[in-house]
């Protein structure tokens, strides 16, 4: 029986007026039509660490969560608002081709809501993500045809569209694919800033690759090294800089038609003077500046990404050979190259990447190899799911492939050839996800996952729980402290820590008013309160709000 069996002709008509008036540009999914994310819930979110899983010794500066990306990104939304400089993902492209694992299940193209329930899910988790970012973050989607025209205009709707940076095109294949009408040879990134403004002003360059550096020579044995000539002019008509300019063999150059020089008389004598003006090999050439390739600190990004410069899928798989000895452990797995690319234009030294669609772990390997480069001090946390299914219920993706692989980066290990392969350094803690009804948090959320939590609340590193009844944390200016019970033991250790230190220090237990009586002066914050407080927040967390 429809809904709608009840209404009268002219109530129907009315309806469909009505919604005619209402109607708005923009994308419409079936929301009400499709089958439920099992996924999606109101439950609150913790994290029990597992040692064994886990890479180096605690504390840990990077993470790998198992667990639903949803049930992920609700917690980190928690712990990490407004911090996450670059999002990179690579979800399910939704082919119909076993790619797209929804309750448990593949979705395939007979499938009459296919492309309104992926929607839907990108919907949910997207909008959590977007509370992540850093003010001067971006977030970078991988996407191919199947659905890159719903997901660009999903994006426009959780980002905003004056917040669109560009859809940068990667050319994955090197070689001809001649199976569909019009060969396959690239996919997307769709780029979108939290202030697209702001991204512009702090976005890197791209340093030049060997090609474009090989047009930098040394004829002449320059001892400022290799350079190239610069043509001297500019489109338009400056009066201040359409002057006469005469070679060192006395030819006259103007500036030609429709076009002036690129400064104005005054700057051209100063290079002049300095040699920084090349006339040919014959001197009497139209001017050109001399760069030198010391001096080029790289280039605007463009939207192509040839694979000579970033790779392409055969050398993804080949990637994934090198770790587990067969291509067939992932995939659809991206190039290190590819993602590196992506790192140098969006973040520093000391920035955190998320990726929460992890897959291989590549993003954590791109992390790493730049970090050996520029001994920087960047961060990524990996999300991950088991994905299990009703065909391989004893699956884990997240540990046996994703979680392998960023070890043996990390480790060391052989690749294919047998050949040795060097450690990168580093460390992860492994965590996974579980879920508590917000109304049992008082008897059902643990001293370890109170003390996981609080770290990353205040951007610690990641120690594992004692056993004991004291969590204490320095970082720099910076103490956190987080009471188990109120024992005189405990309390005494609490002073004994606070009188030692000199700077901030923030104090969490389960009744502050007891230990406010028992330590008079020290300011205690209430536990599990704040941690209920801070996940349901939402869209009403601020930068403002942070923990300081």
């Amino acid at each position: 029986m429809s809904k709608f069996d009840h209404m009268t002709k002219e109530q129907l008509i009315a309806l469909l007026e009505r919604r005619e008036r209402e109607a708005a540009y923009g994308l419409v999914w079936e929301r009400e039509e499709i089958e439920p994310d099992r996924y999606l819930n109101d439950d609150f979110v913790a994290l029990d660490l597992d040692l064994e899983l886990s890479q180096g010794a605690s504390p840990y500066r990077n993470l790998i969560i198992e667990g639903d990306n949803f049930d992920a990104l609700r917690y980190l939304r928690m712990t990490h608002s407004g911090k996450v400089k670059c999002i990179y993902i690579d979800p399910p492209y939704n082919t119909g081709n076993r790619d797209f694992v929804y309750n448990d299940r593949f979705f395939d193209k007979t499938n009459r809501f296919r492309h309104s329930t992926w929607l839907e899910f990108m919907s949910q988790r997207l909008m959590l993500a977007r509370d992540l970012l850093h003010p001067d973050g971006v977030i970078f989607v991988s996407i191919d045809d199947n659905e890159l025209f719903p997901l660009g205009m999903l994006m426009h709707r959780v980002f905003g569209e004056k917040n669109f940076v560009a859809n940068c095109i990667w050319q994955k294949r090197y070689s001809r694919e001649n199976r569909e009408t019009i060969g396959d040879a690239h996919e997307y990134l769709l780029v979108y800033a939290a202030n697209s403004e702001r991204f512009k002003v702090v976005r890197n360059l791209v340093p030049p690759t060997e090609d474009q550096a090989k047009v930098y020579k040394n004829t002449n044995k320059d001892p400022k090294g290799r350079w190239r000539a610069i043509p001297m002019t500019a489109q338009g008509y400056r009066p201040n800089q359409m002057y006469e300019i005469t070679t060192p063999t006395g030819v006259i150059h103007r500036p030609p038609e429709g076009r002036c020089w690129s400064m104005i008389e005054s700057q051209y004598l100063k290079l002049l003077e300095e040699g920084r003006i090349y006339f040919g090999k014959s001197g009497d050439s139209q001017p050109s500046v001399i760069r030198y390739l010391s001096e080029v600190e790289g280039f605007v990004p463009w939207t192509w990404w040839p694979h000579e410069e970033v790779g392409h899928t055969d050398e993804a798989r080949k990637e994934i050979q090198n770790f587990f000895g067969t291509q067939t452990a992932f995939q659809t797995p991206k190039p290190v190259r590819l993602i590196e690319r992506i790192l140098r234009i969006a973040t520093g030294p000391g920035d955190l990447i998320l990726d929460f669609f992890a897959g291989s772990g590549t993003t954590a390997h791109a992390v790493l190899k730049l970090n050996a480069e520029d001994s920087g001090q960047r961060r990524f946390i990996l999300v991950s799911n088991a994905e299990a299914t009703e065909e391989q219920p004893d699956k884990n993706l997240c540990r046996d492939v994703c979680a392998e692989r960023v070890r043996r980066v990390i480790e060391g290990y052989s690749n294919r050839k047998g050949e040795s392969v060097a450690g990168l350094g580093g460390d992860f803690a492994y965590l996974r996800s579980r879920l508590l009804p917000r109304h049992r948090l008082d008897v059902q959320l643990e001293h370890d996952q109170v003390w996981h939590a609080l770290q990353m609340l205040h951007d610690h590193p990641l120690r594992a729980w004692s056993e004991g009844s004291l969590g204490w944390s320095e970082v720099q200016d910076h103490a956190l402290g987080y009471l188990a019970d109120l024992r005189n033991t405990t309390v005494k250790r609490v002073q004994q820590r606070l009188g030692d230190w000199q700077t901030e220090a923030v104090i969490y237990c389960w009744a502050p008013d007891r230990l406010a009586a028992m330590l008079p002066g020290v300011e205690a914050r209430p536990i599990p309160e704040t941690l209920a407080e801070r996940f349901g927040r939402g869209r009403n967390h601020s930068r403002k709000d942070e923990v300081q």
